[in-house]
C-alpha cells in the first residue's frame, strides 16, 4: 500500500529537501485477518462457556443438582464477605509484582498450587475458606497477569493491572449470553465491561498517581467491591460444592482444579478482546463479535 506522504518544499533548497518531513497517514484495518478471526471466536466460546455451577453439578454429582440456583442465604453471605477480603488481599500480594517481567508461562503451575490447596481445603471443609481463599485468589490473579502478559499488555500499566482483577467479576454465569431484545444481542460480556469502565478509570488514576499506598482510597473500594459483588457468586458455588458432606480432599482438588480453570479460560478471552480492540478498535471488534456469535 503506498504512504501518503507531504509534498517535498519547492525552495531550491537541497538541504530542505533532504530535512523534508514525512509523514505517515495511519489507514486503520477494515477487517479481522484470517488469524485474528480465528482468535474472536475462540474468545466468544471461552467468554460463552457454561457456568462454573454446571461443571461443578457434573463433577460432584447430582447432591448439588442446580447449585447455582440453590445456595443457602448463610453460604452466600459467608462467600460475599470471603470474596471481597480475598480480592483485596490479592490486590495488595500479587499486584504488587505485576511488573515482573518474567516470560515464563506458569499457568500451569498456577493450576497445580491452586489443586494443592484446594486439596487442603476440602480435608478442612467450610473453616479452611478463609485461609485457603485469600490464597487461591492471589495465584489465580499471578496466572491471569500472565495471560495478559502473553497477549501483548503492559503489566506495569494500572489500567491492565484492574484489568486483570476485572475478570474476576466476568465469572458469574452468562457473562457474554446474549440478553437483549428485539433481534440485537446486547452482550454481557460488553454490559458488564461498561457497567464498571468509570470504576476502572478512576481507580487506575489513582494507581497511577499513588501506586498501592492507600488501598483504603473510595476509587478502589468501589471498585473491589463492584468485582466482589459478581465474584462472590461463583465463590458461593464454589462453597457450597465444599459443603457437601464428604467432600474429602479428593473432590476438594478437583473443584479448584474446575475454578481457576474457570477463570483462566475467562481471562484468555478477555484479554483476547483487548487485544483485537487495540488492533482494530472497540466499535469493529464488538460488530465482529455479536455477528460471530450470532452463528454460534
Amino acid at each position: 500500500m503506498p504512504i501518503p506522504m507531504n509534498a517535498e518544499p519547492n525552495d531550491g533548497s537541497e538541504g530542505a529537501v533532504k530535512g523534508a518531513s514525512r509523514s505517515i497517514v495511519a489507514v486503520s484495518p477494515t477487517s479481522l485477518s484470517p488469524d485474528d478471526e480465528v482468535a474472536l471466536r475462540r474468545a466468544i466460546g471461552e467468554l460463552r462457556r457454561e457456568s462454573l455451577a454446571m461443571r461443578l453439578t457434573a463433577l460432584i454429582g447430582r447432591q448439588i443438582g442446580f447449585i447455582g440456583l440453590m445456595v443457602p442465604a448463610p453460604i452466600a453471605l459467608t462467600a460475599n464477605k470471603a470474596a471481597e477480603s480475598a480480592l483485596r488481599s490479592a490486590m495488595g500480594i500479587a499486584l504488587a509484582s505485576l511488573g515482573d517481567r518474567s516470560t515464563r508461562d506458569r499457568r500451569g503451575l498456577h493450576k497445580s498450587v491452586v489443586t494443592v490447596a484446594g486439596a487442603a481445603g476440602g480435608a478442612f471443609g467450610l473453616a479452611g475458606l478463609p485461609i485457603e481463599l485469600p490464597f487461591t485468589t492471589t495465584v489465580m490473579l499471578r496466572s491471569i497477569a500472565d495471560i495478559a502478559k502473553g497477549e501483548g499488555e503492559d503489566l506495569g500499566d494500572p489500567d491492565v493491572a484492574l484489568a486483570c482483577l476485572e475478570v474476576f467479576a466476568l465469572g458469574g454465569d452468562g457473562a457474554a449470553k446474549g440478553i437483549g431484545s428485539g433481534g440485537a444481542l446486547e452482550t454481557g460480556y460488553f454490559a458488564l465491561r461498561g457497567l464498571l469502565a468509570r470504576s476502572v478509570s478512576e481507580a487506575a488514576r489513582h494507581l497511577l498517581d499513588r501506586g498501592l499506598t492507600d488501598q483504603a482510597s473510595p476509587l478502589l473500594v468501589r471498585f473491589i467491591a463492584q468485582v466482589s459483588a459478581r465474584f462472590g457468586v461463583v465463590v458461593s458455588q464454589k462453597l457450597a460444592a465444599q459443603s457437601v458432606p464428604l467432600i474429602g480432599a479428593a473432590s476438594g482438588a478437583a473443584i479448584n482444579y474446575a475454578f481457576v480453570d474457570h477463570f483462566q479460560t475467562l481471562a484468555r478471552g478477555h484479554f483476547t478482546m483487548r487485544r483485537l480492540e487495540r488492533i482494530y478498535g472497540i466499535v469493529m471488534v464488538r460488530a465482529e463479535f455479536e455477528r460471530l456469535a450470532r452463528q454460534v
